[in-house]
């Protein structure tokens, strides 16, 4: 974990309401794992606020002592927005890596018949990480379901499709892909053995959980959750799983579904 000033080398609106922000630093990005989390300090003298959680949603390790982190972030209230006017050559206050990321196999097995990536509107944003560890470092197949409000809000088809992924969308307006939800799509995938990795709304994630879990699947879900440390010291994230009170920030983001009690 890193406390440090992080300059922001890159900062772009990809459609409204929805930016990526490419950040320097080498230390993060040669620890970050797929599924963590950095969190930022966006206040400034005039209006301070919580830091934020963000995904981290790429890593670039290209050259030795190099290193950029990327985050993909929606705005939806006065501090993202505050966020959305920072500009290239500014410096941000981060704290990261933090948390406990996606496992890829389990008890140190490898997955043999790929893996299903589930992802819906902002909850893309740390697939796409995932996505490229899965492809690139462990050659395994991955399908990808993309759900959104509609083709406006779509996110990452096309950086998933460069990785070469398998992709199926589905829209709720009907406006790209199946017209409906995505777990719509749960049924028409091939091989259902799949493990499962996801992050997106809340009721989207238990309506997948319900349905591996009758399946008998491995799922795994990133959480979002209201936090002020990050660190697992406030106790503000509290879950609830079958092993007791857990914590979003440190404990997670990522769970095993079978382990989180979902509220009806």
């Amino acid at each position: 974990m890193i406390l440090s000033q992080i300059k922001v080398l890159d900062h772009q609106e990809i459609t409204p309401s929805y930016h990526r922000m490419v950040l320097e630093s080498p230390a993060i990005a040669r620890g970050a794992q797929p599924g963590q989390f950095l969190h930022i300090r966006i206040s400034d003298r005039h209006e301070p606020f919580l830091r934020r959680p963000f995904s981290i949603h790429r890593v670039r390790r290209e050259k030795e002592g190099q290193g950029e982190i990327e985050i993909l972030y929606e705005v939806v209230g006065r501090g993202t927005e505050f966020l959305s006017k920072r500009q290239q050559g500014e410096y941000l206050d981060i704290l990261g890596p933090l948390g406990n990321g996606f496992r890829i196999g389990s008890e140190g097995r490898r997955i043999e018949k790929g893996a299903l990536l589930i992802g819906g509107g902002i909850g893309v944003a740390p697939l796409v990480f995932l996505c490229e560890e899965l492809i690139t470092n462990h050659q395994l197949p991955v399908t990808v379901l993309l759900g959104a409000k509609s083709q406006d809000n779509l996110l990452c088809e096309e950086d998933f499709r460069k990785l070469g992924a398998l992709i199926k969308i589905a829209t709720e307006d009907g406006s790209c892909g199946h017209h409906g939800l995505v777990t719509d799509l749960l049924p028409t995938v091939s091989p259902p053995s799949s493990p499962i990795y996801t992050c997106g709304p809340y009721p989207m994630l238990k309506a997948i959980a319900r349905a591996t879990q009758e399946y008998h699947l491995s799922c795994q879900v990133s959480l979002e959750a209201h936090m002020a440390c990050g660190v697992g010291a406030c106790l503000g994230c509290g879950l609830k799983t079958r092993q007791g009170y857990k914590y979003v920030c440190k404990d997670g983001p990522v769970f095993d579904a079978c382990e989180v009690i979902w509220d009806d």
